[in-house]
C-alpha cells in the first residue's frame, strides 16, 4: 500500500486530507510540524509527503529543501498544499524541491491527482 506522509498543523486541514487519501486506498502517517515530519521521512521512508508552507518555527519551503538534501529522504516526491496561492510562491516551492503544488482551499480530485502524479 502506498503510504503519504502529511505535514499540517491544522487538525481540520490534516483530518480532511487524510480522510481524503485514505478514502482513496493509502495509508497515511501525519506530522504536526517539519521536524517531526524530518523525522518520520527518514524512519519510514513514506512513498510521497504532502506539506502545508505556513507551520511554527520550520516552514514548508524548509522542509523541502531539507528533504531534498538529505540521502536518506531526497528522493521522496513532495506535493506542497498551500493557501499561498501567488505564482512567485508556487515556482519558489519548485525550486525548493516540490514536485506538485496545490493551494487551499483544494477539492478531493486535486489532491488525489497531485498525490498520484507524484506517487505513481
Amino acid at each position: 500500500m502506498t503510504t503519504i506522509l502529511i505535514v499540517e498543523d491544522t487538525p481540520s486541514e490534516r483530518e480532511l486530507m487524510s480522510h481524503y487519501l485514505r478514502e482513496s486506498g493509502y495509508s497515511v502517517i501525519s506530522a504536526i510540524g517539519a521536524q517531526e515530519a524530518l523525522n518520520l521521512a527518514t524512519e519510514k521512508q513514506p512513498d510521497a509527503i504532502v506539506t502545508d508552507v505556513v507551520m511554527p518555527g520550520m516552514s514548508g519551503f524548509e522542509l523541502c529543501r531539507k528533504l531534498k538534501q538529505t540521502p536518506e529522504t531526497q528522493k521522496i516526491p513532495i506535493v506542497i498544499c498551500s493557501s499561498k496561492n501567488q505564482e512567485i510562491d508556487r515556482l519558489w516551492g519548485m525550486k525548493q524541491g516540490a514536485d506538485a503544488y496545490i493551494t487551499k482551499p483544494f477539492t478531493r480530485e486535486q489532491l488525489i491527482r497531485a498525490v498520484k502524479s507524484v506517487a505513481a
